[in-house]
């Protein structure tokens, strides 16, 4: 499947999935140094010798790569050279790389997708490493957890990409609705996309969505249910659970808004290239919409977290973990980065300063985000979020013929009386 960098947000949920053949080539490759998964226990902060390090990246992150490379470069004596890999070459070159061991030092991989290179023994145990840091508990939960097997963390953030309630505040004036109050339930979102279907205005709808999008829905309709207090999956992501009651009110409140036209016509057979398009138009009310996007958002928008039925807020946190190699001969050197990384000089001074999302929960309200007040709550609601993880998450979500997408399709577009068996194909698939 494609990725698509210029809309923001999806860059997670619509990776390209891990083949089982890439799967087995990187089983095929041992350490260098050291075996697979071997702790890195190098002290608080590393070592900055002036060794040459290695990163790769994926290029719908290149951005916020480029500016922590250059800023550690221009303060350490180590140096790290930054590759960018385009986003459908990504996982068959570290498959590639980890058959012939030849990973780089550092390399970052779609969050969703961390634990099937944790569990291929593709990242060092850096677990007392991070045990060390006197702010781990303030790490983002939904990163550090997707790099978590058997207690061991191998993963810290690298950049995070968020799903968010954003509303055009001119169309709620307009519609005589209060332009700087969220609705504060879906059941208020479906209301006011109604109100605003009913000005009139050509070509202006209440709300939009990617239909036809598994990652899209996957990215916006997971933090429904969870500000609810669901779960679309049991704990170790094998068994669905689109059954519950919070899955069902969610479903029916889009069918609802369907019906009543009060959604984008094109969202039917949106497939996420131009999925939040109407809405960067200002086409659209409201739509749960990538946080990415507020900077390049011309117009007035108030941003929230994604509400649930009866309310709650969430997100779905996305983007890029960071781990040291199997590889690495020089795992000191490379833990100076990923520490240096997770400081404030580095999510405030290099990633907040740009209007990125940092990863520290305890500098949410830091001095670049005060300025705007979206910002600070773009930060605070990531910590509410969650990252779902699943061994075979491309397959039953992302995939072109997902069961999932069946199932949405089926609950909104159609009859509506497959849900049972569709979340029974789900599962199937998660099991596998």
């Amino acid at each position: 499947m494609k990725t698509f960098h210029r809309r923001g947000g999806l860059r997670t949920v619509m990776a390209v999935g891990l083949s089982a053949a890439v799967l087995a080539l990187a089983a095929c490759g041992g350490g260098s140094d050291a075996a697979p998964g071997a702790a890195v226990s190098v002290g608080p902060d590393g070592t900055d010798d002036g060794s040459q390090l290695t990163l790769w990246t994926r290029a719908p992150v290149e951005k916020q790569a480029k500016l922590l490379v250059e800023a550690y470069n221009k303060s350490h004596k180590n140096q790290v050279t930054l590759t960018v890999v385009p986003n459908d070459d990504y996982v068959a070159k570290v498959g590639a790389a980890a058959g012939s061991k030849g990973l780089p030092d550092l390399f970052a991989a779609d969050i969703v997708y961390v634990p099937n290179w944790v569990k291929q023994g593709l990242f060092r145990d850096i677990s007392a490493n991070v045990d060390g840091l006197s702010f781990k508990d303030s790490i983002n939960k939904g990163h550090l957890g997707a790099g978590t097997v058997d207690g061991k963390e191998h993963v810290l953030p690298f950049v995070l990409d968020l799903s968010m309630l954003f509303w055009n505040k001119a169309l709620f004036k307009e519609a005589g609705l209060d332009p700087d109050k969220a609705p504060a339930t879906l059941e208020e979102y479906a209301a006011d996309a109604k109100k605003i279907q009913a000005l009139g205005k050509k070509d202006v709808y209440g709300t939009a969505t990617g239909l036809n999008c598994g990652g899209c829905l996957v990215f916006t309709w997971f933090p429904t249910v969870w500000a609810a207090g669901g779960q679309v999956m049991n704990g170790d992501g094998t068994q669905a659970n689109f059954t519950s009651d919070q899955s069902k009110k969610v479903f029916d409140t889009w069918r609802d808004l369907w019906k009543s036209g009060a959604v984008l016509p094109s969202s039917k057979d949106e497939t996420g290239a131009t999925w939040t398009a109407g809405f960067t138009e200002g086409k659209v009310g409201l739509m749960f919409y990538p946080a990415t996007l507020l900077s390049s958002t011309k117009f007035d928008v108030g941003v929230a977290g994604i509400p649930g039925p009866g309310g709650g807020a969430s997100t779905f946190v996305g983007g890029d973990g960071l781990g040291i190699s199997k590889d690495s001969k020089k795992a000191a050197q490379a833990w100076n980065f990923l520490n240096w990384m997770m400081s404030e000089e580095a999510q405030v001074e290099v990633l907040a300063k740009d209007n990125d999302v940092v990863s520290r929960g305890d500098l949410a309200s830091n001095k670049y985000a005060v300025k705007d007040p979206r910002l600070v709550t773009i930060n605070e609601v990531a910590g509410k979020g969650q990252t779902p993880v699943a061994m075979n998450f491309q397959q039953a979500y992302n995939a072109t013929n997902s069961p999932w997408l069946s199932l949405v399709r089926d609950s909104v577009l159609g009859e509506g009386t497959k849900l049972q068996s569709s979340n029974e194909q789900v599962t199937s698939v998660l099991s596998q």
